[in-house]
């Protein structure tokens, strides 16, 4: 029974687990349950998660080794799971898994500078191609497939930096991303939200200081009614 009850206890679940530091991969513990009780609703969980990994190993000595080529890297290759895919000796338990992947390795850009390549590879466009912000590849999926009353937004950034190649483009700031800088530290500015108490007497000063200034200077509001009689 998906009641807006069950929906607003699942979206204070996720502040309060996101002000303690729990997102990223330690959200493992309770991202499945909530799956869980999605699959038992009848409903099909819709998920993309891209691991992008600056600085990683080059693809020549991993998914794409060209041996036998003056690009070949130092690796030796090995057979996967799939009859004519060999990958890198580095990946023995991923050959066993690559009935599950896709590999393509028919990708290429022909940009050098850092930032606008990866414009480039998670918008489809080059940046400023056209006069144009484009969206990027999170921003699509949660305009096409999000859903705006869902608890948990349909769109997480985890990275040390925002730049426009995570952004909403065109589609507007609606799909912008959610950015978690630091994992191990959460959504920023949620501790508040998540401390009932805290916020609470926060709110009790807030209203003696006002209480105080009404008292204090009648006067003032007086001649605001008047202002407004006149």
């Amino acid at each position: 029974m998906n009641t807006s009850r069950e929906r607003e206890l699942s979206r204070r679940a996720f502040l309060k687990l996101s002000a303690a530091g729990v997102a990223g991969a330690s959200m493992t513990g309770w991202l499945p349950a909530l799956a869980a009780r999605a699959a038992e609703q009848g409903n099909k969980p819709k998920a993309c998660i891209v691991l992008w990994m600056d600085g990683g190993p080059p693809h020549k000595d991993t998914f794409d080794l060209k041996p036998g080529t003056p690009d070949a890297g130092i690796f030796s290759p090995i057979q996967t799971a799939v009859s004519g895919i060999q990958i890198s000796e580095l990946f023995p338990q991923f050959a066993k898994l690559t009935d599950h992947a896709a590999i393509i390795r028919g990708m290429s850009t022909v940009e050098a500078e850092h930032l606008r390549a990866r414009v480039h590879l998670r918008t489809g466009y080059r940046d400023g191609q056209g006069g144009l912000s484009y969206p990027s590849l999170g921003s699509i999926v949660s305009a096409e497939i999000g859903r705006q009353d869902f608890p948990i937004p349909n769109y997480i950034a985890i990275a040390e930096r925002r730049d426009r190649s995570h952004g909403p483009g065109f589609l507007g700031s609606q799909y912008q991303p959610l950015y978690v800088h630091d994992p191990k530290k959460g959504v920023e500015n949620l501790k508040s939200l998540a401390d009932a108490g805290q916020l609470g007497d926060r709110m009790s000063v807030l209203d003696e200081i006002e209480q105080g200034f009404a008292r204090d200077f009648k006067w003032v509001q007086l001649l605001i009614l008047q202002d407004e009689l006149e």
